[in-house]
């Protein structure tokens, strides 16, 4: 299921637009949006997730359409689970209370985020840790609860703002095996300024630069102009090129 975005304008209070009619098609299936910091990827994942509201234009996903339709809101929040940047422990809560809680927020009975806590977690490799307590988890571990407490309420579509930044080496590729392993029917849209994200994990690019979006396709296409040289190398000139407004 597609998100569809059409006419989106938006701007923060006493900023000047950070969206002027801004349209894009976000396709099923492994997507990142790649941008400089200051780029408005928060923003827009935060507007994706009914998170903010846009000052005009549409935000539909597939056949569940938009949040703002009336009595839509809450199956719209559990399709699109939006994971921010900072994903903090819940003072108190173990592992598994922590993902439960989630969905209980998103929804859910008590009794069934309980129970799709277990596959939850099962899903990001942390089930033996299910009765920890989730603050003492490392950075690398609470990214994965992060997807996990995304993932309970059965959502089709994860959003995932920076979710590798600050993580060394090995947990990056460990967050990256996570996302790979994900269900077929979970889509996922991964914002990141760093490019090594797309080279083995990622099947569409968009590029979002000053608030509009010079290139959006897949892998290929993105790297088309620099095929010969290595996949890390022909995305970060790709990269480069598009950042710096050769569009």
């Amino acid at each position: 299921m597609t998100i569809t975005l059409r006419d989106l304008s938006f701007a923060h209070p006493r900023r000047p637009p950070l969206f002027t009619d801004l349209s894009l098609d976000v396709p099923t299936g492994r997507s990142v949006l790649l941008g400089p910091n200051g780029a408005g990827k928060s923003t827009l994942l935060a507007l994706i997730a009914d998170a903010l509201r846009p000052r005009s234009g549409t935000i539909t996903v597939g056949p569940v359409g938009s949040a703002s339709t009336k009595g839509n809101r809450r199956r719209f929040r559990q399709t699109v689970s939006w994971l921010p940047q900072q994903s903090v422990a819940m003072p108190g809560l173990s592992v598994r209370e922590h993902v439960a809680y989630s969905g209980w927020l998103k929804g859910l009975t008590r009794a069934d985020a309980w129970d799709r806590a277990e596959g939850a977690l099962s899903a990001v490799d942390l089930g033996t840790r299910a009765d920890q307590r989730a603050s003492t988890l490392s950075g690398g571990q609470m990214r994965r609860l992060g997807v996990a407490s995304a993932l309970v309420s059965g959502a089709s579509w994860l959003l995932l703002d920076e979710p590798t930044a600050g993580l060394d080496p090995a947990q990056r590729n460990r967050f990256a095996q996570v996302v790979q392993g994900l269900p077929d029917h979970v889509s996922v849209l991964i914002s990141t300024h760093q490019t090594d994200d797309v080279v083995a994990t990622i099947e569409h690019v968009t590029v979002l630069v000053d608030g509009r979006v010079p290139f959006t396709g897949t892998v290929a296409d993105f790297t088309r102009p620099f095929v010969g040289r290595e996949p890390a190398a022909a995305v970060v000139a790709a990269y480069t090129q598009f950042a710096d407004g050769e569009d």
